[in-house]
């Protein structure tokens, strides 16, 4: 899952290294609109829904985080 992860951020932002596991948002990696971007597009890589409620910066702000998210909406 988390190569797969990498691999959508690095579509979203080919300009930055999604390797490690620092804060995307802290950093200046992503942005509202790379959030919005993410969310679709993992919403149809894993055909889930994510609960607006989860749909806050500090959910996106790592690969740990997404990853969590993920595994809470039943991405194993």
């Amino acid at each position: 899952m988390r190569q797969d992860i990498i691999n959508v951020l690095s579509e979203l932002r080919p300009e930055f290294d999604f390797q490690e596991d620092i804060d995307f948002i802290e950093a200046g990696i992503l942005d509202s609109l790379d959030i919005v971007n993410l969310i679709t597009a993992l919403d149809e890589k894993y055909n889930i829904s994510i609960d607006g409620v989860d749909i806050i910066p500090e959910n996106f702000s790592s690969l740990t985080k997404i990853e969590d998210l993920l595994k809470k909406n039943g991405v194993k």
